[in-house]
């Protein structure tokens, strides 16, 4: 029962829509969506769009995104992809109540590789009463499930070049963010929505994934690796699936109605657990050939168990596609047994099928249970070599 319920968006949907780039959704998309993905990540003006969703797929999981860490001044708003909106900041600032961050001679600090993204001081406690009172208002009477915050940050990405104004140390924004997931998790909740971080580097500290998941799940957004051909080593890429998987357990206490049970009352959901694997090559993802998509959902699956929420794959900051497999829509059922370990190669048995992904650098020979079948509905012969950061998704012989 534990997985149906974390399967929100129904039978054979195991996807997510990470959709949150500058293009503007096609009917096409959505379509696409509600026949294939369990939870959608859009922009938090997309309002329209996410009220089709949940309309024609109650059960989807359609989270806002919402930055923790920056503010953007290229938005025309009125409503932004930040916590504490540009505007706003920029009048605190005139009025004295600064919470943008500054290097040590003063100079506001604008993301490397990012123009016009502005770090704030996710340190100041004001800030975060800001950010948290902003997004609780607008999500309050909203159409989406809650939030997707974005920069949950674990090390420099940005190039703030520290020691900064007021702050040494990565630590101190760590442990400062830290406060803020747990402060708007907290008040969302409240009202009824959750709160998904996108949980950075997670494996990297121990139970920041359980703790930041705690008011409505996680997004790994370098699920097994951080490119086409930049892949977790296998021991961390085992440690990143055991830690999500250890930190997805467990429920969401609510204070009103979840909207993602198609508005039905709970007083408590199993968490959401998203991930998105980097993508190899653009026209594969829409044939279904990809072989990092399916390392990435082999991974899905055999460390979730069948308890993770949706995968997606998708280029490095490339957040309008509509990725797909045929083996998305495969439902595996429930394990039977845990995670059997073949040198680097992770394999684990389903009810009604068996996945497969070899997280090492060498070929690895496993052992195959009978009668599967693959996306061709070939017949899988009972060993075969994975090569290095291979993944394979295959289902019982009907």
């Amino acid at each position: 029962m534990a997985n149906k319920l974390t399967r929100l968006g129904g039978p054979g949907k195991f996807g997510a829509w990470v959709r949150y780039g500058g293009k503007p959704i096609t009917q096409q998309q959505l379509d696409f969506a509600v026949k294939n993905y369990s939870v959608a990540i859009l922009q938090p003006w997309e309002l329209d769009a996410a009220r089709y969703l949940k309309k024609r797929a109650p059960q989807m999981v359609v989270l806002a995104y919402k930055c923790l860490s920056s503010t953007r001044s290229y938005e025309p708003g009125p409503i932004y992809s930040s916590g504490v909106s540009y505007p706003l900041a920029q009048s605190m600032a005139n009025s004295g109540k600064d919470f943008f961050a500054h290097r040590l001679n003063g100079d506001r600090i604008e993301w490397k590789g990012y123009p016009k993204h502005f770090q704030m001081q996710v340190w100041n406690a004001g800030y975060r009463w800001h950010w948290v009172d902003a997004v609780v208002r607008e999500m309050r009477d909203s159409p989406f499930d809650g939030v997707m915050a974005d920069n949950d940050v674990e090390n420099d990405y940005y190039g703030l070049d520290l020691p900064i104004q007021g702050v040494e140390s990565m630590t101190k924004i760590r442990e400062h963010l830290d406060f803020l997931v747990a402060y708007a998790g907290i008040e969302l909740n409240k009202i009824g929505k959750i709160l998904v971080p996108n949980i950075a580097e997670s494996r990297l500290r121990y139970g920041k994934w359980e703790r930041h998941s705690a008011y409505g799940g996680g997004f790994e957004e370098v699920w097994l690796g951080w490119g086409p051909n930049d892949y977790l080593s296998s021991p961390y890429a085992v440690m990143q699936g055991r830690e999500i998987a250890n930190g997805s357990a467990g429920e969401v206490n609510l204070g009103a109605t979840f909207a993602g049970l198609g508005g039905r009352s709970a007083a408590s959901q199993k968490k959401v657990t998203i991930l998105r694997t980097p993508l190899s090559d653009r026209k594969a993802a829409i044939t279904g050939t990809d072989e990092n998509f399916l390392y990435g959902l082999a991974g899905f699956w055999v460390f979730g168990g069948g308890a993770f929420t949706g995968i997606s794959a998708t280029h490095h900051d490339a957040y309008d596609e509509i990725p797909h497999a045929p083996e998305l829509s495969y439902d595996l059922g429930d394990p039977v047994g845990g995670i059997i370990a073949q040198q680097t190669a992770q394999t684990r048995a389903f009810t009604h099928g068996w996945a497969a992904l070899n997280t090492g650098s060498k070929d690895v020979t496993v052992k195959v249970p009978s009668g599967l079948v693959d996306a061709a509905n070939r017949p899988v012969p009972s060993s075969f070599t994975l090569r290095a950061h291979q993944g394979v998704v295959y289902r019982r012989k009907a």
